[in-house]
């Protein structure tokens, strides 16, 4: 008789572990359940002794504990998400840089940091995909978002609303980034070099006319009354064009320009040169926002530097709000500007 031989049952499939609860963290601590929620929800009406505070977060670590954000929401009564909607304009290092802070700060206040897309609807329409989510709060860059806007945020549990752009909108909380002082800075160390035919270089990226425009009128209000003359100049950010610029820069009779930024500075002064123009000789150039790259060319770039509302104040600004959602809305100006003189200029 012949045997088959029988085919060996599958191993059993290992029974996946159970998701760690705060009652398993507290067992693990040797505290209480409500001491464990004291402690990872960070609340500062109870006092909670360091080493245990300690012994806590070692047993949530060993253990994978992660909160419950629904349930931790449903306790508190709204949610501990900050929504950022994307910027519709391109930004640079220090744009990212401010971005990066911020997150840090709101962070170590126990909030979570959601970036929002940009893909989709804008202003007070983009303001219903955003009250979806249920944030506590929104920060929004640029402008667009209108009374409407805030309306619906707050409708949907919203405690706080803040715009950084150039006006202030009802409902809102306000930082107040008028770049017109950029220019005005600009403008006025130009003339107080000698200089009395200033261009303007205006970029031709979408997103940027915020800014630019402002930047231009800056230029323009430090030299009325004055001999001095202002040439508005439009270029994309390309090789291309800055070189064509330059091959007609002589023709324009310029003798400085402000060119918006320092990447913008970097492109025209390289096609300045590369057309045998001595700067600062024959042109003067200053840009704007002092990166590390403008100290590294010859001749050295003159800059103005922009001072931006600390991540920490803002983060700090954004929890009052929170703690106390029906106070009156805070305006601040936070856009300063000042003027690093270098070789360029």
């Amino acid at each position: 008789m012949v045997q088959i031989p029988r085919t060996p049952a599958p191993p059993s499939p290992v029974p996946s572990r159970s998701v760690p609860t705060s009652a398993d963290v507290a067992r693990l601590a040797g505290v209480s359940r409500a001491t464990v929620s004291y402690v990872l929800n960070n609340t500062s009406a109870v006092r909670i002794s360091e080493p245990t505070r300690r012994r806590v977060h070692q047993a949530a670590k060993e253990l994978g504990y992660v909160p419950h954000a629904a349930a931790r929401s449903l306790r508190a009564g709204h949610s501990r998400m900050v929504l950022i909607p994307a910027p519709t304009f391109p930004v640079g290092p220090l744009y990212s840089q401010f971005l990066s802070d911020l997150q840090g700060a709101l962070g170590s206040l126990d909030y979570t940091v959601v970036q929002y897309g940009t893909g989709g609807p804008h202003g007070d329409e983009a303001a219903r995909a955003w009250a979806e989510l249920r944030p506590v709060a929104v920060l929004v860059p640029g402008s667009g978002l209108g009374p409407r806007g805030v309306a619906v945020l707050k409708r949907s549990g919203a405690r706080a609303v803040v715009t950084l752009g150039p006006e202030t909108i009802e409902g809102a909380h306000a930082l107040l980034m008028d770049h017109d002082v950029v220019g005005h800075s600009a403008g006025s160390h130009l003339y107080d070099r000698g200089r009395r035919r200033i261009g303007v270089v205006v970029p031709r990226e979408p997103g940027l006319e915020a800014f630019s425009a402002p930047r231009l009128d800056g230029v323009r209000q430090s030299l009325r009354g004055t001999d001095a003359t202002v040439t508005e100049l439009p270029l994309p950010y390309e090789e291309e064009a800055a070189a064509r610029l330059a091959a007609r820069w002589r023709s324009l009779g310029l003798d400085a320009v402000f060119t918006y930024n320092d990447e913008y500075a970097m492109l025209l002064m390289r096609a300045l040169q590369d057309e045998g123009i001595r700067i600062p000789e024959e042109t003067a150039v200053i840009g704007a926002d002092d990166l590390m790259l403008g100290r590294l060319l010859r001749p050295r770039l003159s800059t103005v530097r922009l001072e931006l509302p600390s991540g920490r104040d803002l983060a700090e600004l954004v929890d009052r709000a929170v703690r106390r959602p029906g106070t009156e809305p805070e305006t601040h100006k936070v856009l300063g500007a000042t003027v690093l003189h270098r070789e360029s200029s």
